[in-house]
């Protein structure tokens, strides 16, 4: 089988350079200048934009330009003396081989604990002064921050972000163009959501919604944007009033003509740039600001100009979160489009790599290549995660020119990888075996897929919190002494973020799930060193009808669509119903997909796909 070449490699949506920008001591050295210039003694960095986003466009980079470290999760706190990288589990082999740790010391931290509070009250000597940027911390986030270095004996002061004084060449903003998302796969107007919001203030007793994530700004007003690597976005924020017309304040000034026209009745498009006079007008007003992305500098604003921050949910977020019936068929129209494509690439793999003939950037440039020949490709939904062996154990491995290593036989080859699609968001992720398997990993990839089988299986009150059934994922690891270090799953948007709250299931995941909900099963195990498995569907909460029942019950329907591989798994491991859910599984697959496969791809699958026992 060949694969496409729809893409050359300069138009690819993904590359392969190091983005770390690391050089060595140099830059923390001149960000200590600037501490020493403006009489700081520290100065706070952490992984995000002024929207406190997980994803940021490359001029907010900052942690990554700094400290070399370009995961979308961690904390960085400069000192005079010494020097910390806070992270997670997830990132605990990539942050000790990205940061120079004879310069900065990496603290990793359970995942629902990752803050830098600890390692500054233990650092932060009496009478220093900490300084912070108010547009990337939050009220919550700054009040935490206060009580840390009071306690050490210390202050904490608002300043202009300092990496931004010593960043030569930092990237201008972005400013692509913003255009409308139809209705047809939005299932919702503008003027419905805007009414659905502004009962919502009123309910809430707020005059005034300051939208401050630009994921709910374009699920708001049905627009998309391309300000962000593998998020539709628009950078911006946008004043809704509970009476009157609602302003957008966006970044890229590329809005299209269409677009303008549609929200012309009900909102007026504006420069970022006017944001402060925005905020000036809220005046006596009660103003709901979002908790979790609204920054300090936001709160201060509309203070200053009179008016009250009410800093709670932004209403929008749980609205997002559920998905109506266009996104749902978006949803599931997009996955038998990518699991075809998915098909497509596996079965190439399995011919291309028993040879040795495929580098991890190969393997991340076919997949996409079969994604783009599938048709509607608008972007990866987040850089491909390509682990060949000792690379696959490291959870969110982002492979370079200078990592890129041979799928060997041998070896476990894991790939998540994801779409952005107009209809839909996918995430996906398949452990192949190259050449024979050991029984540890047949015993590990097993244990990992009786886990992910339980989430799908799964049916619960309605109520019930993704923190709930985290440990259904992890039971048959715990059984054998073993457990991964990241949540079983996250929120999906629909044609938006990849990793969309406030839904999870995880020991955090304390939102109760509803129907619509999209989320991702993925339980993992990894050998550091060695290899490393996850298995990745994305499943829709739904409701369930059971026979006898008392009370209301969810359940999950699978999206995705692609087999497993079948020589990793152990069938004596396997009770018979999860036997037979994995045969139904592949018959599911195979129906749905053959039609779409050409007749090699379509007998590769008739292979992967039999019943585990034949």
């Amino acid at each position: 089988m060949t694969k496409s070449s729809s893409f050359s490699p300069r138009q690819r949506f993904q590359t392969f350079e190091d983005p770390s920008h690391r050089k060595g001591p140099e830059r923390i050295e001149a960000l200590r200048a600037a501490l020493r210039e403006t009489g700081l003694d520290g100065f706070v960095v952490p992984r995000g934009d002024e929207h406190q986003s997980e994803y940021v466009p490359a001029d907010a980079e900052r942690l990554a330009w700094l400290t070399g470290f370009t995961g979308s999760a961690g904390t960085t706190v400069i000192l005079m003396e010494s020097a910390a990288l806070v992270v997670d589990g997830r990132y605990t082999l990539q942050a000790l081989e990205q940061v120079d740790t004879g310069l900065v010391t990496v603290v990793v931290m359970p995942l629902a604990e990752t803050t830098a509070e600890g390692w500054i009250g233990a650092n932060l000597k009496r009478d220093q002064v900490l300084g912070y940027d108010p547009w990337l911390h939050t009220p919550d986030g700054l009040a935490r921050l206060e009580r840390a270095v009071t306690k050490a004996g210390g202050t904490v002061q608002a300043v202009p972000n300092l990496v931004d004084a010593v960043w030569a060449g930092q990237p201008k903003p972005t400013a692509g163009p913003v255009v409308v998302h139809p209705d047809a796969l939005a299932g919702e107007t503008v003027v419905e959501k805007l009414a659905r919001m502004r009962a919502a203030l009123a309910e809430g007793g707020c005059d005034a919604l300051v939208i401050s994530d630009p994921h709910n700004l374009a699920w708001a007003f049905n627009l998309r944007g391309s300000d962000v690597e593998h998020t539709p976005l628009a950078l911006g924020y946008a004043i809704l009033p509970r009476e009157g017309r609602a302003r957008l304040f966006l970044v890229s000034p590329n809005v299209d003509p269409t677009l303008r026209a549609a929200l012309a009745p009900i909102a007026g498009i504006l420069p970022r740039s006017d944001l402060d006079d925005g905020l000036a007008s809220l005046a006596g007003v009660r103003v709901r600001l979002d908790a979790a992305t609204g920054a300090v500098a936001l709160k201060e604003k509309i203070e200053a100009a009179g008016g009250t921050a009410d800093v709670g949910k932004d209403p929008i977020t749980a609205m997002k979160a559920v998905k109506n019936a266009a996104e749902v068929a978006g949803a599931r129209a997009a996955h038998i489009r990518d699991g075809a494509s998915v098909v497509r690439f596996l079965a190439w793999l399995d011919g291309a790599a028993a040879s040795g003939g495929v580098t991890e950037i190969a393997a991340v440039e076919a997949l996409e290549d079969f994604r783009a020949a599938g048709g509607d490709l608008r972007d990866v939904s987040f850089p491909t995660i390509s682990g060949s062996g000792p690379n696959g154990a490291i959870v969110h491995y982002r492979v370079t020119r200078a990592s890129n290593r041979t799928v060997r036989p041998g070896e476990l080859f894991l790939i998540d990888s994801g779409a952005q699609y107009p209809d839909g968001t996918t995430d996906i992720t398949r452990t192949v075996a190259v050449g024979e398997p050991t029984a540890e990993m047949r015993d590990r990839f097993t244990r990992v897929l009786k886990g992910h089988i339980a989430i799908a299986r799964a049916v619960f009150p309605t109520g019930t919190t993704g923190a709930q059934i985290d440990a259904f994922a992890r039971a048959p690891l715990w059984q054998a002494g073993l457990d991964f270090d990241h949540g079983t799953g996250h929120g999906v948007g629909a044609f938006l973020s990849v990793h969309e709250g406030p839904q999870r299931i995880a020991k955090t995941g304390t939102v109760p799930l509803e129907p619509g909900m999209i989320l991702s099963n993925e339980p993992g195990y990894y050998a550091s060193g060695a290899y490393g498995i996850r298995i990745e569907n994305l499943v829709l909460a739904e409701c369930r009808t059971m026979s006898g029942g008392e009370r209301p019950m969810l359940g999950f329907e699978t999206l995705t669509l692609a087999p497993y591989d079948r020589r990793l798994i152990e069938p004596a491991l396997l009770d018979p119903g999860e036997r037979a859910w994995i045969d139904a599984y592949h018959a599911r697959v195979r129906e749905t997909l053959a039609p779409g496969l050409d007749a090699e791809a379509h007998a590769w699958l008739e292979r992967a796909t039999p019943p585990l026992l034949d």
